[in-house]
């Protein structure tokens, strides 16, 4: 069995934990109504006040080369941090678009003789990965300082391999999020629920107002996994969302059949998703936010779900958060609220001062807070000024999970092998694509799930 537990902590306390956090998105997402702020902006720079600001070194001729799976919006955001880098240091970075699963485009690279300085990855089990096959290049000091001044023990634990620290979360995510329309609620007199029960409610509200209740990316298999991960967390529990993630149960254990039974109420009534089950997996991430805030009081679906980084797609429409679209925390189907998290690490390749140098400034607030005011993006940083964020949507969820400290779950397919958990057309992510088309079918995707985790786990 492939073992995570060099990578994720354990923690006893996470469900009391987790209760609270959800308590608290509760109370600041709902507080948010009169927010009329977009997920957007011109700003270039988040710097300090330059006696406050971070010291980096000189890097003129210096050149770099950082790669990433970010796309649109979040690509050229990121470009904006790097900008700013180059303004500090005099150094050259150029973004590589990188492809998922982006350890196989990291192996061409490498193969080829030509790998970027620092990589993006967004799995603890790339990490790990990384490490096994020699690439990764552990933190210097300076990093490794900045990164223990700025983040909890449990974030700076999921970028570690043993004992060696390789990984900066640099972004976050709650993924424990569902985003609507709200002039269709007002219109259909649904409100925003709590339980699982009353989100099946909300949701026969909603259509019989004359609107499709749910869109779903089902395009892409990541955010089916999360889907899965938010009902078998709160239903199943945190022990057993651990093991599950280190495949210490089977994918045919009892729990697995009753999350999946539980998400075939939502799949499996194709009215429920825009497009039905057809539809759906035609549906690409961003094209499913957009068309739940497009169309005005009639748009394809009334909710989506996904997490707070949902605000760059929204930005793209002309509605505006914490209005037009509002925000609930994902509701709980066992006794507690799901908080699942996931997220991206700079991951040093080529061991230089310049990477190592631009590894410390994403550890510091200074390169978070750029990024913050440009909207959909969260930091794990315990130092970023809240007043950065765009919003109070945003700023609220991030306070949350600051505020969570080492008490969190992290996505479960991101800390699978990559073949199982991140891999597109494979494992996981096609797995639920199959069911997402099928939903009667439990016990037949069970064992699918279970043959495709056997065989990336090496178990």
């Amino acid at each position: 069995m492939r073992s995570t537990s060099n990578t994720i902590r354990t923690r006893s306390t996470v469900k009391a934990a987790a209760t609270v956090l959800a308590g608290a998105l509760a109370l600041s997402l709902t507080a948010c109504g009169s927010d009329n702020d977009k997920s957007g902006g011109d700003e270039t720079t988040g710097t300090k006040a330059s006696g406050d600001a971070l010291t980096l070194p000189k890097l003129d001729g210096t050149t770099l080369e950082v790669a990433a799976v970010w796309t649109g919006p979040e690509q050229a955001n990121f470009k904006k941090v790097l900008a700013e880098f180059e303004k500090r240091t005099g150094a050259k970075v150029t973004f590589v678009p990188a492809q998922d699963p982006i350890i196989n485009f990291l192996g061409s690279k490498i193969a080829g003789g030509q790998p970027p300085d620092v990589a993006m990855l967004p799995q603890p089990g790339a990490i790990k990965q990384a490490v096994d096959k020699k690439w990764a290049k552990p933190l210097g000091p300076e990093a490794l300082k900045e990164l223990q001044k700025n983040y909890s023990q449990g974030w700076q634990d999921i970028g570690k391999v043993g004992s060696e620290q390789y990984g900066v979360y640099y972004k976050a995510a709650n993924k424990s999020l569902i985003w609507y329309n709200a002039k269709v609620f007002e219109n259909a007199g649904a409100s925003e629920p709590k339980t699982w029960d009353e989100l099946l409610s909300t949701a026969q509200t909603v259509y019989d107002s004359g609107v499709t209740p749910f869109s779903i990316p089902g395009a892409d298999g990541w955010p089916l996994t999360d889907w899965f991960e938010n009902v078998y967390l709160s239903q199943a529990g945190p022990e057993k969302y651990d093991q599950l993630a280190r495949h210490e149960i089977k994918w045919t254990d009892p729990s697995v059949k009753e999350a999946l039974t539980t998400l075939a109420q939502i799949w499996g009534k194709k009215d429920y998703v825009a497009g039905g089950a057809d539809g759906a997996l035609q549906t690409q991430f961003p094209n499913a936010v957009t068309q739940t805030f497009t169309g005005g009081d009639q748009p394809k679906a009334a909710m989506v779900y996904e997490g707070d980084f949902v605000q760059v797609n929204i930005a793209q429409t002309d509605a505006k958060v914490g209005t037009d679209a509002k925000v609930f925390p994902f509701p709980k189907v066992g006794d507690t609220a799901p908080v699942v998290s996931g997220g991206d690490a700079a991951v040093i390749l080529k061991d230089s001062q310049g990477a190592q140098a631009l590894a410390t400034f994403l550890a510091s607030p200074d390169a978070a807070e750029i990024q913050a005011k440009l909207g959909g993006y969260l930091s794990p940083n315990k130092n970023v000024d809240p007043a950065a964020y765009p919003n109070d949507v945003q700023r609220r969820i991030a306070e949350a999970l600051v505020a969570a400290g080492d008490d969190f779950r992290f996505d479960m397919s991101d800390q699978a092998p990559q073949a199982f958990g991140g891999t597109p057309g494979k494992g996981e992510w096609k797995d639920l694509q199959d069911f997402l088309k099928n939903p009667t079918d439990v016990a037949g995707i069970q064992a699918k799930l279970e043959s495709d985790a056997a065989a990336a786990y090496g178990n």
